[in-house]
This record gives C-alpha cells, sequence and structure tokens, in this order.
C-alpha cells in the first residue's frame, strides 16, 4: 500500500505537469530572445536568423536576435546557460560547442546546463586541391601524404577553425601528417590555395563549389554521410576510402537546463515545421547545408557524441587555443 507521503508526492507532481504543460500551451505570450554567440555573418547567425524569422510568424511573438560574440562562442554560451528557464531564451549551439570544452576553461557545462531544442541545419566539409597537385581522388591524396609525410601543406581559417578540425580528423582516419598553415580567416586561406601555394583545404561547401565548377580547384570527396547536392558527382570521403569520416558544422537550438519539456516539445514541433518549408530548404542549400531533424533527447546525444569525437582530435593533435 502507497503511504500518505507518496501518495501527495504523486499528486504533487501530477498538479506540476498540468500546470507546466497549460503554462505551454499559452506559451510564447512574450518575445523571446535567441542568442547567437557568434558576430552577424557567417553561416551560424544565417541559420539563426532564419529559424527566429520564422518562429516569430509561427509563435506570434517577436523573436529577437542577440548576437553576443566572443571567445570562440564561449561568452554568448555562458549567458545562455545562465538565462531564466522559462523557454524564453534560447541559444543557437554549433560544431565549436564540443570543441570548446577541449580548447577553454568554461564556466558552463556544455550538455549539463543545456536542454536540448532541436537540430536544425548541416554543413559538411570537403576536400578540395589545386589542379597542380597530381592527386584526383582522397585515395591518391592519402597514398602521396604517405609518401611525403609532412610536405604536404593545407590551408586553414586558424588554429581551431573548421577548417582545421576537420583537417586533423582526416590525419587520424587516414594515418597520414599533412603541415597545417593557418591563415587567419577562411577567406585568406582560400585565396592561397587559390594561387597554388598551398595544395589543400578542407574547405566548406558553401565556398568551394563555384571554385571546382570553374576548374580552378578539383574536388575529391564530401565530409558528409550522404553525396551532397551541389556536387553530386564528388563521392563522400568515407566511401572514398576513409571510412567512418564525417564532418559538418551542424547547428541546433538549445534552452537553459530546466526550462518545462513542454515548451521545449512545442518549440522542437514549431522548427520542425519550419523545416518542411520549401523556402528554408532552399535557403539552407543555398548556404551549402541541408536540413537535419532530430528529437530532444537524440540532439542531446548527438552532442554528447560529437564532444568525445573531438576531445581525441584536440588532444591527439595537440591543438591548443590562440
Amino acid at each position: 500500500m502507497p503511504t500518505l507521503h507518496s501518495l501527495l508526492l504523486r499528486i504533487a507532481a501530477l498538479l506540476l505537469a498540468l500546470i507546466t504543460a497549460a503554462a505551454a500551451q499559452d506559451y510564447p505570450t512574450k518575445p523571446i530572445r535567441l542568442i547567437i554567440p557568434f558576430p552577424p555573418a557567417g553561416i551560424n547567425d544565417t541559420v539563426g536568423r532564419l529559424v527566429a524569422t520564422h518562429l516569430s510568424t509561427r509563435l506570434g511573438k517577436q523573436v529577437i536576435v542577440d548576437n553576443r560574440g566572443g571567445a570562440g562562442g564561449t561568452l554568448g554560451t555562458e549567458l545562455g546557460a545562465n538565462a531564466p528557464k522559462d523557454g524564453y531564451t534560447l541559444l543557437v549551439v554549433a560544431l565549436g560547442h564540443a570543441v570548446s570544452p577541449w580548447l577553454y576553461k568554461l564556466p558552463y557545462d556544455p550538455i549539463g546546463a543545456f536542454a536540448p531544442v532541436a537540430a536544425v541545419a548541416s554543413a559538411p566539409n570537403m576536400i578540395v586541391v589545386h589542379p597542380s597537385l597530381p592527386v584526383n581522388s582522397v585515395k591518391e591524396l592519402v597514398v602521396l601524404a604517405k609518401k611525403k609525410p609532412g610536405q604536404i601543406q593545407y590551408a586553414s581559417a586558424g588554429v581551431g577553425s573548421f577548417m582545421h578540425l576537420g583537417a586533423e580528423l582526416f590525419k587520424l582516419a587516414a594515418g597520414v601528417d599533412l603541415l597545417h598553415v593557418p591563415f587567419k580567416g577562411g577567406g585568406p586561406a582560400m585565396v592561397d590555395v587559390l594561387g597554388g601555394h598551398t595544395k589543400v583545404a578542407f574547405a566548406t561547401t558553401l565556398t568551394a563549389p563555384p571554385f571546382v565548377r570553374q576548374g580552378k580547384l578539383k574536388a575529391l570527396g564530401i565530409g558528409s554521410a550522404t553525396r551532397n547536392a551541389s556536387l553530386p558527382e564528388v563521392p563522400t570521403i568515407s566511401e572514398a576510402g576513409v571510412m567512418g569520416y564525417e564532418v559538418a558544422n551542424w547547428i541546433g537550438i538549445v534552452a537553459p537546463a530546466g526550462t518545462p519539456a513542454a515548451v521545449v516539445e512545442k518549440l522542437n514541433h514549431e522548427i520542425a515545421a519550419i523545416q518542411d518549408l520549401p523556402e528554408v530548404q532552399k535557403h539552407l542549400a543555398n548556404e551549402g547545408a541541408d536540413v537535419i531533424r532530430m528529437r530532444p533527447q537524440a540532439f542531446g546525444q548527438f552532442m554528447q557524441s560529437e564532444m568525445a569525437k573531438w576531445e581525441r582530435v584536440v588532444k591527439e593533435g595537440g591543438i591548443k587555443a590562440e
């Protein structure tokens, strides 16, 4: 027989659940702040603003974008972690969220401080080489790199950048030694590869395809699980010989931990509906990105797996924040 105390606890839990569900039905009753922990421009900002625009329409309340760049995204992320747990502050997270714990001493728990809401989009990397490099496939690049360890240079947007991390994972997965040449941004890095000074780049599917179509670069492989619509003839890096290699700058939405589950569920549902819109899919495709769909729990598990993956890359690659 249940005790009076246990019965009271059950009743209290049921009442709380009913109150929370009722509050979620009325949510939102005021504007929502969406923190983007990066400056304006760039794919994280673009995707965040796209979500904010359509959420405003669907929810009937304005979603206000708040760009809080600095310290590799950690300043804005800390704001999100410490915000009220009421569903009126959301945060854009991306690949860097899984990398930052291994580069910085963080003032928040990257997993425990947040309630996953939804994954939104994913933009894979791709290996491109200057036409003067005598390789035409990922396998040929691996063979050449093994013949000339430490001699083939690749350009990146800087230490800890998306371009750098993708290359370091490739080095581990393929068992090769490539020489890192960091630049101050992706633009200068691509200019150097286009000029044939450095020969290789682990570029984005936004910047590289036009140069591939013009014959100024050769595309060897895409870092996604499936082929990319922008260059369907280019194989994935995994199918091209480096099994299991997958690198993408994923973007998603989280809320402070403790945000009511019913609110999180409502937001996930609304974001899924936004992802179904043809104009949203077209907008993402123009950014070299694809829609990715995950329920809150699955998105949380995905972020944990990404953290484990990049911990190995940072530690074994000896990557240090600059």
